[in-house]
């Protein structure tokens, strides 16, 4: 049975394309019969005639990877975007680096475990780079004997 009409005219009335009118199989003899704008409308009012929910593009997938990529998964080579400084960027791990260094030397500074000439030149090497972590900073301390005895009273 040929329902093009009745189609052409449901979509119009129902806003929406051809292709998401949804006609029932069971009652196509009673829907080729409605000629009319006023025929279509009351087959929409009876149910007989719908229109078809808009597909979407599910996020299931897209849910699925961002719980994965929270744990630390797929972020192997084939994942990758960019250089490793674009995702990790040299400033950051310079800071990273440079404020723990820093923050260690002033303590040890207030705490007389080093006077003043010491700091200053661990400060201008930590500057320069000398040393990566603070485990290898107090490596460099111990061995080079910067650390002052405390005197007993």
């Amino acid at each position: 049975m040929d329902l093009k009409v009745q189609k052409r005219l449901a979509s119009q009335l129902l806003k929406c394309g051809e292709g998401r009118v949804w006609v029932d199989g069971n009652s196509a003899s009673e829907i080729s019969m409605a000629i009319t704008r006023e025929d279509v409308r009351k087959l929409i009012d009876s149910g007989k005639i719908k229109k078809k929910q808009e597909a979407g593009i599910s996020r299931h997938r897209a849910r699925e990877r961002h719980v994965k990529r929270k744990k630390g998964r797929m972020s192997g080579f084939g994942s990758r975007k960019g250089k490793a400084t674009a995702r990790y960027p040299k400033k950051r791990r310079w800071i990273n680096t440079i404020r723990p260094l820093r923050r260690t030397l002033i303590e040890l500074r207030e705490s007389k475990n080093i006077d003043k000439s010491s700091y200053r030149k661990l400060y201008r090497m930590a500057k320069g780079g000398a040393f990566r972590s603070v485990s290898y900073m107090s490596n460099y301390i111990k061995e080079h004997g910067l650390v002052l005895e405390k005197r007993k009273r």
